[in-house]
Order: structure tokens, then sequence, then C-alpha cells
């Protein structure tokens, strides 16, 4: 009976043991549940606030200030640095909140005001820099894992400072990573408990920093985007610019044939071609190509198109209207710009054309043999130095003009480098010399004739490699 009576209280007893246990598993469990809730939600609340912070469009380093916030107030640190990697391999602090120490001890040359110790330290975080691998951002900078240290007093890599509010207790650092490739280095110190960091605080520091990441990427990629979308609107205005400058048809003039080509290798062009009349028969030709591409080519583009159809009537000199177009020009071009250009003036009631040269391609003509009747295809130059580049003074002393015979069945031919400096697929130009061959051939058509003649001819060779520059190609024939 009392074996019966004493197995009967110690099953009582453990069951009751076991019961406590299962309890206190129970509660456990629940407060794990209860903790892994807790870390969701912080997460999820630092999401959203990347997401806001992305849809702002904020510049980075204000996106890297939001996240430094963010992570104080995920995290309860008191105080927390984003440590970007830049270009030349070295560390430097972009966003800081708190009195986060800095990496390297402070010399004691630099007084720390009281009154302003946050901002103090705050700048001598972002003017410092280190290399990756120094340090405990340098370590994870350079192993792209993040690291806990619990007790930073025991840690020879973590810099002892004088000042005991910068005195470092618990640190955890993990990686900003963006497309597997290392930003920054996210870092948080010192718990407001005052306790150490433990695996699950490194955990969720792990979960923002890679939140972070994917904020950074989102907020480069929608910047991308953004600048995208302006740059395709500047092309099309400028595309729109250049359409307008060029001429939509070609002045009819007694014994003149005129035809002009313009192929845009991408939507703005640096090329531009005009022909217009002058009075008494004669007609002004030019066909220029300013350097830079975008909206500022186009704009001065239509700069030197106004202002050359303005000052062409008052000169009868090419030359002359050229040195007055630099002197004009000259001062509202930004440094490195520069246009070069061919301008000609043909006079059907003399036989004559006279031509000026700014820096541009020489000038290409056809004419019959009289000796021979064979077609002679030559290449014409004149000194000139582009409009922009140098002063008044020296160009015009560098600028000249000269007048040829026009008369019946003379080709003259302007066009842009993108014409001659064509490539095959060996990489070779179509060059001066097959230009020149392909005029020779179609010397008897029409103008039209002639500039299809040539681009056929260009495009043969060219083959499969497509528009490596723009081409504008303008041909003039003497018909009668």
């Amino acid at each position: 009976m009392v074996n019966f009576l004493l197995g009967g209280f110690i099953s009582a007893a453990l069951i009751y043991a076991l019961y406590w246990r299962a309890q206190r598993e129970v509660a456990r469990l629940e407060e794990e549940k209860q903790g892994l809730m807790e870390e969701r939600q912080i997460v999820l609340d630092y999401m959203h606030a990347m997401v806001d912070a992305v849809g702002e469009r904020l510049p980075r380093e204000e996106l890297f200030q939001r996240i430094v916030h963010a992570a104080i107030l995920s995290t309860g640190a008191l105080s927390a640095c984003i440590f970007e990697k830049g270009s030349d391999n070295m560390m430097r602090g972009v966003a800081v909140e708190g009195l986060f120490p800095p990496h390297r001890p402070i010399p004691d040359t630099q007084r720390m005001k009281l009154g302003t110790r946050a901002k103090f330290i705050e700048q001598v975080l972002k003017s410092e820099s280190f290399p990756v691998g120094e340090g405990v951002v340098g370590r994870v900078a350079a192993t792209g894992q993040g690291m806990l240290v619990v007790r930073a007093g025991d840690d020879p890599r973590i810099v002892k400072h004088n000042d005991p509010a910068l005195t470092v207790r618990s640190v955890i650092a993990a990686p900003i990573m963006v497309r597997k490739r290392l930003t920054g280095v996210l870092c948080v110190c010192n718990a407001s408990d005052g306790l150490p960091f433990s695996e699950t605080d490194y955990s969720l520091v792990e979960t923002l920093a890679e939140q972070a990441g994917l904020a950074v990427h989102n907020s480069d990629f929608l910047n991308l985007q953004v600048e995208k979308q302006r740059l395709d609107i500047d092309l099309a205005l400028a595309s729109d610019v250049q359409r307008m400058l060029l001429p939509r048809t070609m002045p009819e003039t007694p014994g003149l044939d005129i035809d002009a080509r313009y192929l845009a290798a991408q939507k703005v062009s640096g090329d531009l071609y005009d022909v217009f009349q002058l009075g008494d028969g004669r007609v002004g030709v030019a066909v220029a190509d300013v350097s830079g591409k975008g909206m500022s080519a186009s704009l001065m583009m239509a700069i030197c198109r106004t202002t050359l159809r303005q000052l062409a009537p008052l000169h009868e000199s090419p030359a002359r209207v050229l040195a007055e177009l630099n002197r004009s020009l000259a001062g509202d071009m930004r440094e490195g710009m520069y246009i070069t250009l061919t301008y000609a003036v043909v006079n059907p009631a003399k036989n004559q054309v006279t031509i000026a040269r700014a820096g541009h391609e020489l000038s290409l003509f056809s004419r019959r043999d009289l000796a021979t009747g064979a077609f002679l295809s030559e290449y014409v130059g004149s000194e000139g130095m582009p409009v922009g580049l140098v002063g008044p003074e020296l160009f015009d002393a560098a600028i000249e003009e000269k007048t040829l015979e026009f008369a019946l069945g003379t080709t003259l031919v302007l066009y842009t480098d993108g014409l001659t400096e064509a490539p095959n697929e060996h990489d070779k130009e179509f060059g001066g010399a097959r230009l020149a061959d392909a005029l020779r051939s179609a010397h008897s058509g029409s103008a039209k004739q002639i500039n299809d003649v040539i681009l056929q001819a260009v495009e043969m060779f060219s083959g499969v490699t497509g528009l490596r520059d723009d081409y504008t190609l303008l041909t003039v024939k003497r018909v009668g």
C-alpha cells in the first residue's frame, strides 16, 4: 500500500514538473514569437520609411541621413553612422546621428566645444577617411560580412577616446550592398538600455542594412530614370530645334541645281546646312559642324544660323562674313565649344563661286577638263580657324577666301567629316579619295543623283557598321 501511494506521489510530482516545464517552454516560445513580431514590425516600419524616402527622390546624402535616423529608432541605439566606400577604396562618414565615436583618435589640436559637441563629431566623421580593411568598419567593407562586437572595451580594433561620451560599449556593423556590390557600412553604437547588443540586435541591423541597400538601389534607379526622361526631353527639343534650322525647300535660282542630305546618327546632330538667296541671283550656301551634342549644341547652331543670315547680306566677301560671325559668337560660346563652317557665295551671272573655310572640311569640286574632256574631281582649301575657338585678332588674320570659276557642268560638294570618316567593318574610313571617285562617277547626273551615288557608295563601304557620326551633304551644280 505504501509503495502504491509513494508511486502515485512520484507520478503526480513528475506530471506536475512536466506541466510547469511545458508552461515555461510555451512562455519562452510566446516570448520569442512576440520578439519576432516586434522585429518584423520594426523591419516593416523601416521599409515603409525607406519607401517614403525613395519616393521623395532625396539626394543620396539625405537618403543616408534618413536611413541612419530610421536605424536608431528601430534598434534603440544611441548613435549610428553610415560610412560610404569611395572609388578610391577609402571609407568616409556620410551620415551620422548622435555622438557616434570617430573611427580614429581626435587630435589634441582639435578642441571640442561642449555646446556644439554633436556638430563637432559629425564634422570629424565626415572629414576623416580610412582605407578598406582598417578597424571594424573597414573589415566589414573588406569582407562584406557583418560584425557584432559585444564588449567593445576589450576589442583592440575599437578606438578609446578621452571623452567619456564617446566610450564604445557595444557596436554592430553591417554591409550595405547594392547588386552584390558594397556601397557602404551601417554602424550602430551603444544600446540605450546600457546592455550589450545581442545576436537578435545583430540580425535586425543586418536586415536593416539589406533594406537600406535596396533603398539606395531603388533611389539610384529612380534618379537615373528621371535623368533619362529629362535627357529625352532635352534631346527631343534639340531635335525639333535642328529640324527647324534646316531649309524646307531649296531656293529656285536660274542656272543652279541644289540638293542637300542630312542623316543624324542619333536624335541630335552637331551638323547644319543652309541655303539662302542674297539678291542679284547670288546664293549663299553653308555647311557647319558644332562641337558637342545635346540642347546646348542645338541652341548654338540656331544662333549661328540666325547670325549668319543676318550678316551674309551685309558683306559680299564670305571671309568677312565669317570674321563678323566669329566676332559675334566668340563671347557667347562656352569654353571648349566651337563651330567649323564652310560658307560659299555662288554667282551664276559671273560664273563664279567664292569660298571661305573656318576650319571645316575641304570643299570638293568636279569639272570637265577642256583639254581631255574627262571629268576631274579636286579638293580646294583655304586657310581659316573654327568659329569661337580664338578671338577676332587671330581669326581675322587666319581667314581667307578663294574665288573659282563655276562654269556650266561644274559641281561643288560641301560635307561634314561624318561622311569621310565613315568606317567599315575593318575600321577603315571611307576617306576623301573614295568621295572624289564617287563624285567623278556621278558627275553627269543631277545634284540629287550625285548625292544618291555618294551616299550609296558610303553605305556599301560601311556595310553593317551603320552611322558612327552624322552625315551632311550639300551639292550645288551649275546647269545653265
